[in-house]
């Protein structure tokens, strides 16, 4: 068995319903992070009495008690279409708006890029940003959301890298059945124009392995001077719908190829909280910092919670480099079929 697995926070779950906030009454889960002036920023998903998805937020100073939670949403994606959507609820419950963001900062820029499901008439991806002040200042002056999926297909779990590759931003936006990263010049993306991605979901078979099917990635990589370590869920087909977290170390240079890949999970649903709630048996990992080498990662509930574990980076780095791993060549995936590496977001008619 590895020997580092993720210790649970003593006093989780961190963030939980709050009936007297209409917005969040029923769920809150599945939060982004982000490590700023020494404060860990929480970007939450949170259902309320209407069914609709939307963004909290709360920080934490010190240890991983919440210090600070407003008490309005921070974020909502306009809902238009105003018909039932069975892969909304589906996707956690709720009957549209904003679903499990992704947030990170690229290199040391003075914005924030936040990756979210848009859940208006399907799944789709969607893009916005913030400036680091205004997120600061609880200014809350996102840019308008782009959608960068195509309509009609259902896409989750897009996440950028912190970094960016060879002077070009990047988007890993599939771990099946490839790992599928796009690289461009700009995150500035005109409406019409889209990633052009596999469709979900598929298997990476590894024989009887604890991750046959695996759904997508966690939170967005972490650097790491090994590899960047990904986070990613994943299950049986004997266990279909327990999801588990595992890690794959990622090659700084070309990150589409994968160094090595947990034996076992990093984290599987085994406290109360994480067996009993809208849906037990679920750990959704979408949050990741590191602070004086602690590796911290934040994950939904059962879909009803916020959580938080954690371990030394280090130790969790070189256990993965001692499991006995599944290696993988070496490949480049032509994801843009644009001869320009650097790509460009194409228009789907």
């Amino acid at each position: 068995m590895p020997s580092t697995y993720l210790k649970r926070f003593n006093d989780n779950p961190i963030i939980q319903p709050q009936q007297g906030h209409p917005w969040e009454s029923l769920q809150t889960f599945n939060p982004g992070v982000i490590l700023l002036e020494d404060k860990i920023h929480i970007l939450y998903r949170a259902i309320g009495d209407d069914g609709i998805s939307r963004l909290g937020y709360a920080s934490s100073k010190g240890d991983f008690s919440v210090n600070e939670r407003l008490d309005y949403p921070v974020y909502q994606h306009p809902v238009t279409s105003g018909t039932f959507n069975i892969y909304s609820y589906l996707s956690g419950g709720s009957f549209g708006g904003a679903e499990d963001p992704r947030i990170v900062r690229v290199d040391n820029e003075d914005v924030l890029y936040l990756t979210y499901t848009a859940s208006d008439a399907g799944l789709r991806m969607a893009l916005t940003s913030i400036k680091i002040d205004d997120f600061l200042k609880k200014n809350w002056k996102w840019a308008n959301p782009v959608f960068i999926s195509p309509p009609d297909q259902i896409h989750k779990n897009w996440v950028i890298f912190p970094e960016k590759i060879n002077g070009n931003y990047a988007i890993l936006h599939s771990l099946n059945p490839e790992l599928m990263i796009s690289y461009y010049e700009s995150l500035d993306v005109k409406p019409g124009n889209y990633l052009n991605s596999y469709i979900q979901s598929s298997v990476i078979s590894r024989g009887s392995s604890w991750d046959t099917v695996i759904r997508g990635a966690g939170a967005p990589p972490v650097k790491t001077e090994k590899g960047w370590l990904l986070f990613y869920h994943a299950m049986t087909k004997h266990e279909f719908g327990k999801y588990k977290v595992g890690a794959m170390l990622l090659d700084l240079e070309d990150p589409s190829h994968i160094i090595c890949r947990s034996t076992y999970p990093v984290l599987e649903p085994t406290a109360v909280y994480e067996e009993n709630g809208s849906k037990p048996g679920i750990v959704y990992l979408t949050g990741a910092a590191v602070r004086n080498g602690i590796l911290m990662a934040y994950y939904g509930a059962s879909d009803s919670y916020v959580c938080v574990a954690s371990c030394r980076l280090d130790d969790m780095v070189d256990d993965l480099l001692h499991q006995e791993t599944r290696k993988y060549p070496k490949q480049v995936i032509p994801i843009n079929r644009h001869k320009d590496i650097k790509g460009r977001w194409e228009n789907v008619h």
